[in-house]
């Protein structure tokens, strides 16, 4: 019996696939990328902020069904909205020793010496939905998310298009997302930018409700009660979840959200649709948390070799009361 060609020239043979393999991991090393074996799964090491909203939760249901699809194993870490629970949870994927890390950070500083840490390990990150503020943007390998400041400019421009015309001042009240936030800071940025252009617009009061509807409900409370005897013409809430809660409070309070203060919100979620379709919210400003198919699409490419752009931003729009009720059908989340 004749042994098969590939055991008799066996040692050649796995000579040159010894010389390939070290030439491709010198290759990945020098640029700064992890070695990746073909034979095995990806694994993600993804630290999710929470479940402060309706948002992130679909945000995190996407990321989860997108990672299954892809067949990308996903190590899923949620923070409750605390910093120092996203560092350990970073720090647990440096000693994984995952093939990528994707943050959503909840604030904005604070991330650069775990950051360095992944480096150091060769481990590249991703950042989804909001970014961090560090002097060294090589820290992170791309930023995938929205454009905030844009979000708060359509829902200003919104405000100031609604109120044309008129000649009495617009008293704004403004509940804020959580303090450090990203979205919180540039939504306030942008909305400020756009109601310039109306000097009779003026936000009144403004506070954090920390994103969340509960919160939402008992800013709007002390807002109303603060301003008993003075009309508030608008609300501008950071987020749909915080809005949802300031119509419940505006409704207790026996007024009409959505008539006698008009409601703006961002997200886009499901409930803001029907809040619409019921004339309670004028306004939402799309911000699409369906991140998780980019994300794993953007893992195959690093695993690839390839050069990601350094942001992506989301395609968004804006949707007012009169749609909500043909596109609430269409809503995924």
């Amino acid at each position: 019996m004749h042994a098969p060609f590939w055991h008799v020239s066996g040692q050649a043979f796995f000579f040159e696939i010894h010389m390939q393999r070290r030439h491709a991991l010198a290759a990945l090393a020098a640029l700064g990328l992890p070695a990746w074996a073909a034979d095995r799964k990806l694994v993600l090491g993804f630290s999710q902020i929470g479940a402060e909203s309706a948002w992130r939760t679909a945000n995190s249901a996407s990321i989860k069904q997108a990672a299954k699809e892809a067949g990308i194993e996903l190590k899923f870490a949620d923070a409750q909205q605390k910093q120092e629970n996203q560092i350990k949870a970073l720090r647990a994927f440096i000693a994984q020793k995952v093939d990528v890390i994707a943050l959503s950070p909840v604030v904005e500083t604070g991330w650069g010496t775990v950051l360095r840490e992944a480096r150091a390990a060769g481990i590249p990150v991703i950042l989804t939905d909001r970014l961090v503020k560090e002097a060294d943007e090589g820290l992170w390998v791309t930023f995938m998310g929205s454009d905030f400041v844009e979000e708060g400019r359509r829902a200003g421009r919104w405000l100031v298009d609604k109120m044309k015309g008129g000649k009495d001042e617009v008293r704004i009240v403004e509940l804020q997302g959580t303090v450090g936030a990203a979205p919180a800071l540039d939504r306030r940025q942008g909305f400020e930018e756009a109601i310039k252009a109306d000097p009779r617009l003026k936000i009144v009061r403004s506070q954090t409700a920390d994103f969340s509807r509960a919160k939402g409900k008992e800013v709007m409370e002390a807002f109303l009660k603060a301003e008993a005897g003075r009309k508030i013409h608008a609300l501008y809430a950071h987020n749909d979840d915080m809005a949802l809660g300031a119509i419940q409070a505006i409704e207790e309070a026996g007024l009409k959200p959505g008539v006698d203060i008009l409601v703006i919100s961002i997200d886009g979620v499901k409930g803001a649709f029907q809040a619409m379709a019921a004339g309670k919210l004028n306004v939402t400003v799309e911000c699409s948390p369906l991140l998780g198919p980019p994300l794993m699409q953007a893992v195959k490419d690093l695993k690839a070799g390839k050069t990601l752009p350094r942001r992506v931003v989301t395609e968004e729009g804006v949707f007012t009361a009169d749609v909500a009720a043909r596109e609430l059908p269409r809503r995924q989340y």
